[in-house]
């Protein structure tokens, strides 16, 4: 077991979810997915097979060590998930910041009687 390997699974199930991704595929199979829909879940259950199939039936002696790497995985995923939400709010404050400034430059050039209002 890397720790790259688990850092990954734990950043491709927080990004799946948060991104929307896993709503895309649960509209397309037509079903809820519990298990994908949260983070912290799919992270664990994810590192928790990936730990039982590079070990094989060795796991076994070592089942405590596998669970706390899953629960910390899980744990790791939430904190990431709110990372990611965080970063979500200043690239939507930063993008209104630019986008507003730019808006109001273009409408200070044009004519009120060329432009209809509230229309962009």
């Amino acid at each position: 077991m890397h720790w790259t390997d688990i850092a990954s699974i734990v950043f491709a199930c927080t990004a799946a979810s948060h991104l929307g991704l896993i709503g895309g595929i649960e509209g397309i199979v037509g079903k809820r997915i519990p298990i994908l829909n949260c983070p912290k879940c799919a992270s664990f259950w994810f590192t928790l097979a990936y730990a039982i199939g590079e070990m094989g039936f060795s796991v076994i002696p070592q089942i405590p060590l596998v669970l706390a790497i899953s629960f910390l995985s899980a744990w790791s995923a939430v904190r990431l998930d709110l990372v990611m939400g965080i970063i979500d709010q200043l690239y939507i404050k930063i993008y209104d910041t630019i986008y507003s400034t730019a808006d109001n430059a273009d409408t200070d050039t044009v004519d009120s009687a060329d432009s209809v209002s509230g229309v962009r």
